[in-house]
This record gives structure tokens, sequence and C-alpha cells, in this order.
């Protein structure tokens, strides 16, 4: 259990969060919220203990592993994939890698004969004979093909080295899992998978920041606002976490309402009255009243949307680009094969696609920061390009502020005008002065746009836009490039914004281009192919994550070990989620028996009532997960027995 007490913390004069206390228990999902800057990464820091609270106390108990994504895949590049995924556990890696060393000794005497036996016990109590199969598992499941799995981590481009190292995480099995937008590198398939291993698998406690509506309806089972300067638990997913919100914020309007109504009605009669004798001691208790009432507190909310505006310094002519037979490989993969199609002024172009199937790579080519095999391209008249790039953070570094970095861009521009431009992307006052290497994803992406503004270019290349910004930056962008008189080309995973923004879609497969001239609800409509909708079937996607089964006579006797260890291990499980689900049913019915008592709901305080019915509410949720659970390990245990049955 993580528990929080009076937490506040600050940047200078901004206060993220202060008096604010909160507690996340065992098993239990929690999806972080709030307006870019709000302090949501800030808050899983301090978790860790990365950063100290200005004031308040954090505790975590120290027997609990706490896991935490990292970013430095570098260190890997050398390393089979698997490996690194394997190195989530040291103990247990540590051991394999030592007995595969031994093991390639010609000659063994004594001590390294003594020395295998301990390792031998150590992968065993590490469950170790099942750890390579269920690395490939969370690879697959990410979607790292198995021919890669043997291959070094230098094979894969920044964006799959990130999932091995997600992969390398989920593997550590922490008790305390710290995710921030884990959905950002991650195709739909991709996506879908992570869903349903945190859902089922994952058995640890969850806090994670995402601004994928769908995977925080999909995952959390409580969200925790981050707004007002404070932290408000809310019970329920993304969409009932807002009905909520709206009806807390609706309450607090009517009592600032109520407070204004009833202090305007004394004041009016202590005005009226104050000078009668006849009435002086009645006005009198009303300035006393007036005095003795508390003001509502109003505190401004973190959620703000910026001002986004794109306008063309001139319009390029009629054809913007044409790209003729465009093909690209990287060493043996073939990412974009003839590729050909043509752009019009004004269009709005999504390219979609699976993750990997070259979009950015497209991108990347017709900017000339790539070059292609075959094929050609060629910008129209007067095509200007201004670029955001997925992977945007080389350039944002160093120590500089957000109006140097900005003012640097546009020298030309008056001072007056920078300031004000970045007041439009909630860079006001001593927000401008923050060092651009201590933006959050999303201030960062705000930066970037307001430079676009600045530059005022008639084409608008744009590689994943909306992957760290918030809920009311992302309409706020769509509204923008909406409105803009110039042409887009977009790549976007997120449906909602590609629908309200695209009127021309190019869709990306291993056999070229499928070139589509409209809305992408008219795309739907006519090919049904819908690659922004992770809820479709997957079975034509995802891939098989086991190789196919050997015949009888091949199983051999480690493999043997392996199933029964495993089988042991489902075993034990299926038993454990079973107890749980009759315990928390026990619980259940306790309460149940108390509400059925006579009388029970006059003689019991509100207060109590309320929080037995929270009990059972939470009580309800736990007992689906322990079902789930209980009924995901039950299976996998009957066909593995099944399985191993058939083997021996």
């Amino acid at each position: 259990m993580i528990s929080i007490a009076d937490l506040a913390m600050q940047y200078g004069k901004k206060t993220l969060f202060e008096k604010s206390s909160i507690t996340f228990d065992p098993g239990k999902s929690y999806g972080l919220v709030g307006a870019n800057g709000s302090g949501k990464s800030t808050l899983l820091r301090l978790i860790t203990g990365e950063e100290k609270p200005y004031s308040g106390t954090i505790s975590v108990p120290r027997d609990l592993k706490v896991g935490v994504l990292q970013q430095d895949h570098f260190q890997f590049e050398k390393k089979r994939v698997i490996d690194v995924v394997l190195l989530g556990r040291p103990v247990l890696s540590d051991a394999i890698f030592e007995k595969e060393k031994l093991l390639e000794k010609e000659n063994f005497d004594n001590k390294t004969g003594h020395r295998l036996g301990q390792l031998e016990e150590i992968i065993a109590e590490e469950d170790g004979y099942v750890a390579e199969p269920f690395a490939a598992e969370l690879l697959s499941g990410l979607g790292i093909e198995e021919r890669y799995h043997t291959g070094p981590m230098s094979a894969l481009s920044g964006g799959f080295k990130l999932r091995v190292l997600l992969a390398q995480l989920l593997f550590q099995q922490p008790d305390i899992l710290l995710l921030d937008e884990p959905t950002n590198h991650l195709d739909i398939v991709s996506i879908h998978w992570l869903e349903k291993f945190l859902c089922s698998q994952f058995e640890g406690t969850l806090i994670f920041i995402s601004h994928d509506r769908k995977f925080l309806n999909a995952v959390a089972g409580y969200i925790v606002d981050i707004d007002y300067e404070e932290l408000r638990l809310y019970t329920g997913n993304y969409e009932q976490f807002l009905e909520a919100k709206v009806l807390a914020e609706t309450q607090k309007l009517k009592e600032i309402k109520s407070f204004e109504r009833k202090t305007a009605e004394l004041q009016s009669f202590v005005d009226r009255f104050r000078a009668k004798a006849t009435k002086a001691r009645q006005a009198q208790s009303r300035v006393k009243q007036l005095d003795k009432m508390d003001v509502p507190e109003v505190k401004r909310s973190s959620r703000i949307s910026p001002d986004l505006s794109f306008v063309q310094s001139r319009p390029s002519g009629r054809t913007v680009l044409t790209v003729k037979n465009l093909s690209k490989r990287f060493e043996d993969t073939e990412v974009l094969k003839n590729i050909s199609f043509e752009i019009q002024r004004g269009e709005k172009v999504a390219i979609i696609g699976p993750n990997g199937i070259g979009k950015s790579t497209l991108l990347k080519i017709i900017l000339d920061q790539l070059a292609a095999e075959e094929g050609t391209f060629e910008w129209g008249y007067e095509a200007h390009t201004s670029y955001f790039a997925q992977d945007h953070h080389e350039q944002l570094r160093g120590k500089i502020s957000a109006y140097d970095w900005l003012y640097a861009t546009a020298p030309q521009e008056p001072i007056g005008a920078i300031r004000g431009l970045l007041g439009r992307v909630l860079f006001s006052g001593d927000e401008a002065l923050k060092q651009v290497s201590a933006l959050s994803g999303g201030e960062s992406a705000r930066l970037l746009f307001a430079r676009i503004m600045l530059e005022k270019r008639n084409i608008l290349v744009l590689d994943e836009p909306t992957n760290h910004m918030d809920l009311e930056g992302v309409a706020a962008l769509g509204d923008a490039l909406k409105a803009f008189e110039g042409t887009v080309l977009v790549v976007s995973h997120y449906r909602h914004f590609v629908s309200k923004v695209a009127t021309h879609i190019l869709e990306l497969s291993p056999d070229g281009v499928r070139d589509f001239p409209g809305s992408y609800d008219e795309y739907l409509e006519k090919f049904g192919e819908d690659h922004l909708n992770r809820d479709q079937p997957l079975s034509t996607t995802i891939s098989e994550t086991t190789s196919p089964e050997p015949a009888p006579s091949e199983l051999s006797y480690d493999k043997r070990k392996k199933m029964q260890r495993e089988i042991s291990k489902l075993k034990k499980q299926a038993t454990r989620y079973e107890s749980l689900v009759e315990e928390t049913e026990q619980k259940i019915s306790a309460i149940d028996e108390k509400f059925s008592i006579e009388d029970f709901f006059q003689q019991t305080s509100s207060n109590e009532v309320q929080k037995l019915q929270i009990e059972k509410s939470e009580l309800n949720d736990q007992l689906s997960k322990n079902i789930r659970q209980w009924e995901t390990s039950t299976q996998s245990l009957e066909s593995l027995e099944a399985h191993f049955e058939t083997k021996i």
C-alpha cells in the first residue's frame, strides 16, 4: 500500500497540489488524469523517490518492488532481444547467463558441477524454466515478431526498442507498476493486448498516465484527478469519473450561488435598515451573520485549452505533392513498396496503417531526411513545410528557456508577439522561463506548435502530434487544423482526431498504398477496415506466441519438467484465486446481512451506511476481478494438463 499524506509540490510560484492525501491499495489500478503540466509525471517521480515533495509524506513499504519503464535502450544494443527482457529479473537472468557460460566449458570439475547445481536451484525457485516462453509471449504481444527475439536490439527501430523495455518491465512482475503514457509507441493491436494483460494477468498495484480514453476506460478501476491544486480519487473508469466530476462541480457552483444570494440578501437588509433605530438590532444581527459565513473556496482549474491557430503567409500551387513508385528497405525488411499518390492544395491527409509499415519513414523521405531506394517525389509550386516529429525531444535540449528557444526561431518578431504567443500555448508569466529540457511531453508539444504558428507555412507535416497532449489540447489542435486553409499530412492512431480532421486517407500496407479521397468515416463506410479501432476481432493481426507443438516422441525430459513446474504454478494460482473469491463473497454477504436487519437504516448514521455501500461496491469490483483471474488460471491449467497428457 502506498500512503500519501498532506502532500504539497510546487515549482517556484506554481503550485501543482497541496494538502493532498490519498492511498493506493494493493491489486488495484489507478489512472492519473489532468492537464499537461498539472503534475502527473511529477507524482510518479515523487512515488519513486526521484523527486522530493515540498511538504508532506509518501510512504512506500520497503519490501515492495516498484517497476518503472526505462528509457535508455542504447546500453542493450548488442544483447539479444529476449535476453534484454530476462534482465527484468536480475537474480534469474544472472543465474541463467552464468549457467550458459559454464555449460560452454568442455570439461567440468567438481567445483563447476557444484555451482551448476546451485544455479539450477536458483532458476527453479525463480520459475526460470518458464521464463523464456513468458518473455516471448510478452514480446509477441507487444508486436515484436518472433524472428527478432534472438537477434540483437540494434536490429529494431527506436519505437520497438521501447517496446522491448516495456516487456522487460512487465517480465519483472513488480508489486507496484508505474507507467507514463505506455501506449505512445504501440499500435492498436499491441494496445489491445496490453489492456488484456494488465486487466487479467498483472496482480500488483498499477498507477498509470494516459491520454487515451479507451485505454483508461478499459484498464482503470479508479481515477486520480489532478486539478484545482489537489489530488482527488474517483471510483470507476474515465467515463464514470467525468460524470462524477460534473456532478461535483455542479454542486460546487450551486453552493457558491447560494452563498452569493444569501450574502446579497443579508447585505441588502443591513444597508436598508442600519440607520433606522427600530431595525438597528436586526441589522447588527445580520452583520454578525455575514462575519461568521465561510466564503466557499474557489480555485482555478488547471484544465485550460491552448489557443492554436495556423495561418499561411501565402498559398501553395494547386498540386502540392506528387509521389511516384516510392520504395524503401532497411536491410532485409521492405517497409514501403511502390507507393504512388498525389495531394492537392487544402487537403487534410491522414496516413494510416499498422505500426512498422513505414508511415514515419514516408514522411522523412518526402522531407529529404531519408533516401528512397526507388521512385521519386516532387513538391509543387511555392510549397513550404513545417514539421512536427514524433520524437521531438532532440529539438528541445540544453539550458535554454522556452521564451529564448522560441525567440531564437524568429528573432525578427517583437518581444510582445513572442510573449503573447507563449501565453496562447499556456506559457504565461514565469512558465515561459522554464528550461526546455524540463518540459513535460505536452508542454514540449505546445511549444513546438507555437513555433509552427510563427513559421506561417502552407503545409503542415505532423507525425503523431497528439501523443503527449491532454484531451483539451487534442480538441484545440483538431479545431485549428480543420480551420487551416493550407495542406496537412498527419500520421495518427487517434480515431476521434482523424475522423475530425481528415479529408483524404492514405492507407499503407505491405502491398503498397490505398488512396481514398474522402473522410475517415466515408473510408470506413466503403472498406470497413478500421485500423484505428482496437475493439475489432484480432485473430488476423495478432501472431501466435508459441511455436508449433512437437510430436509426442520429441518432448524431452527438460521440457516435461518445465511443463510440470508450470502446471504446479497454475494449480497454486487457481487455488489462491478460488480462496479470494470465497473470502470476498463472505465479506459481501456480511454487509448484506447488516442491510437486512430491521430498522438498520433508521438506527445507523448516514455516514456509516454510505461507508458500507462504498465498501460493498469495492468488494464487488474485487470479486469480478478475482473471478476473471480464477477463470483464466483454471482454463490455462486445464489446457496445459491436457497438452501434457498427450505427450507422456
